[in-house]
């Protein structure tokens, strides 16, 4: 008599895949995102969006649900590091330091208390994106993928997006600064298109090339 019993339907089941990121993580995100998102439409326009920061925003939250170490990975490739300047000049700013002048607008008080608050994203964005690389592993071609979409950002806006102005208002200008590092007048320093060869050629060399070896470094790699 065979001793073999049948497998039961517990056992013929696919193990579910454990979840990777905690799903406070997500609501709080996605709850976040869902309070961003209309308040700088309604005030700042939908190019607003076109901001490397605010890619990165799209990418995290689709990074979250997906669980996708390549759309984490992109985002802290391009914005850890300049986020992190973020954080310097704006603790600076708090202690009456003017140092870069990258955060002036956070102490602006003719804008609206609870806008301000909402861009505090830049200084907590980057430490989420380090956990989740941390979580899901680092994907190597990161680098590639957000090098390739950050130029199509900066061509883009080059040549759609107004260039600076000082009368424009709410409307966002040089956009990822691809006219100069001020928003009331081009840069002079050099012809036009000199500028944005050298802003194309500096972004991946000086930010995010040395992101990418860092996370390669430090963090696991993702699961193929």
């Amino acid at each position: 008599m065979n001793n073999m019993s049948l497998p039961l339907a517990s056992d013929l089941e696919t193990p579910t895949a454990p979840r990777r990121l905690p799903l406070a993580v997500k609501l709080g995100f996605t709850a976040f995102m869902a309070v961003l998102v209309p308040v700088y439409w309604t005030n700042y326009g939908p190019t607003n969006f076109l901001y490397f920061c605010d890619v990165a925003l799209f990418l995290t939250l689709a990074a979250v649900w997906t669980e996708s170490a390549l759309l984490a990975s992109m985002a802290a490739v391009g914005i850890v590091l300049p986020q992190l300047v973020w954080v310097l000049d704006f603790a600076a700013g708090l202690c009456g330091v003017k140092l870069l002048g990258m955060t002036a607008y956070m102490f602006d008080e003719r804008r609206s208390l609870f806008l301000r608050g909402l861009s505090l994203f830049h200084g907590w964005l980057p430490f989420l994106l380090l956990f989740l690389v941390r979580r899901l592993g680092y994907d190597r071609r990161a680098f590639s993928a957000w090098w390739a979409l950050a130029w199509m950002l900066v061509l883009f806006c080059y040549c759609f997006m107004p260039a600076p102005t000082p009368d424009a208002g709410a409307e966002p200008v040089n956009i990822n600064y691809v006219h100069g590092m001020s928003d009331d007048a081009a840069q002079t320093w050099m012809p036009p298109l000199a500028w944005l060869a050298t802003l194309m050629a500096g972004l991946p060399a000086l930010l995010y090339f040395p992101t990418h070896l860092a996370l390669k470094k430090w963090w696991p790699r993702a699961e193929a």
